[in-house]
């Protein structure tokens, strides 16, 4: 299409902390109008805009909107104009996909953006666990070392790491565990073997990998087929002294059974940066456990990393604008033909 929208195609995004990389690409298109919308104070405004958006960009996080903002059947119902919504990173929590499917409406992701922050915070809560990093620190700062014999770790060399998941994130993740002198094994539905060696891991099963691994650390995303992948049959089923690292979503992994193999012994220590409830309540159970290491969702929250997204996102809105071409990081892309459809038609009606 040589023209794939009006004249001034209109972008909405809330006030949320976002790069201003976004704000400074998007805003340097001439033929692009970007509204900042207030999450509080201003509904009338923000629904009037969203009203005529042709573009919703939306953050991935849950805690940073509030859910009538959500993407829903009941707001995509009130954004007829709506082509595309556009996560803030690979993760698409706040948006309901099969709804925008549904609707017609792309929905676009940064997947890959934040893939080296994750997997160097994975390898990160994988150290800590295994040299009690977080537990000597605590100890130094409260003047009660003791032995140093008492805080004896292990070393990652010569261990095996599973990974659930070799994605972007999980394949970074399996380039540092062999740079550390590690094996590395995957399990991972959507590729094969070949793909899978590729991508560092040697092909596994998932219960080969539950066996096998040292280290398992969950780099897949949460859908039908994994929330709850890692319940109390999981966890007896991993080897006894192992590591349990989670950089992925809550809901993955059984946050009860968890600390029932942590508290009974079964497993050696924990690195959890993904929760059920984020943040997690202060009482909550693996909080008190000394052998978990616990991380607020931070895994892909870099300066560099949040860069990197918001200059994907801003770019990947323009492209789509401009033209008309399928957006790299389609997420439904079944809907794309239809998505196509309502453009042209959008085209037409200024013409």
């Amino acid at each position: 299409m040589s023209e794939a929208l009006p004249p001034k195609r209109q972008v909405v995004r809330f006030d949320y902390w976002l790069d201003p990389a976004f704000n400074r690409i998007v805003g340097e298109a001439s033929d692009v109008t970007l509204h900042t919308c207030q999450r509080e104070g201003a509904d009338e405004e923000a629904w009037a805009r969203l009203s005529e958006a042709h573009v919703y960009q939306i953050t991935a996080a849950k805690d940073e909107l509030p859910r009538r903002w959500f993407v829903t059947a009941e707001l995509l119902a009130r954004c007829p104009n709506l082509l595309a919504v556009s996560s803030s990173g690979s993760g698409c929590d706040t948006i309901d996909i099969d709804a925008c499917t549904a609707a017609g409406v792309a929905v676009m992701n940064q997947a890959g953006g934040n893939a080296d922050s994750v997997a160097e915070m994975a390898v990160g809560l994988m150290l800590s666990v295994m040299r009690r990093i977080p537990e000597s620190d605590r100890r130094m700062k409260a003047h009660t070392t003791g032995s140093r014999e008492d805080l004896m770790g292990h070393e990652l060399r010569g261990r095996t790491l599973g990974l659930v998941g070799v994605g972007h994130a999980g394949s970074r993740a399996a380039a540092l565990g062999r740079a550390f002198g590690m094996r590395v094994i995957g399990y991972d539905p959507y590729l094969d073997s070949a793909e899978k060696a590729k991508r560092g891991a040697e092909h596994v099963s998932f219960d080969e990998l539950l066996r096998s691994s040292d280290i398992v650390s969950l780099h897949c995303p949460r859908d039908a087929s994994t929330l709850g992948m890692m319940n109390a049959a999981a966890f007896a089923a991993m080897r006894s002294g192992s590591i349990f690292v989670s950089t992925a979503r809550g809901g993955i992994h059984d946050e009860a059974a968890l600390y029932e193999a942590l508290f009974s012994g079964h497993l050696a220590g924990a690195g959890l940066d993904v929760w059920d409830q984020e943040p997690p309540p202060p009482e909550h159970p693996l909080l008190t456990l000394d052998n978990v290491v616990a991380t607020f969702h931070t895994a892909g929250v870099t300066h560099d990393a949040r860069r990197r997204n918001a200059t994907l996102a801003a770019t990947q809105i323009l492209a789509l604008l401009a033209t008309g071409e399928r957006p790299e990081r389609l997420v439904n892309r079944d809907v794309w033909p239809r998505v196509r459809q309502r453009m042209e038609a959008c085209v037409a009606r200024y013409r």
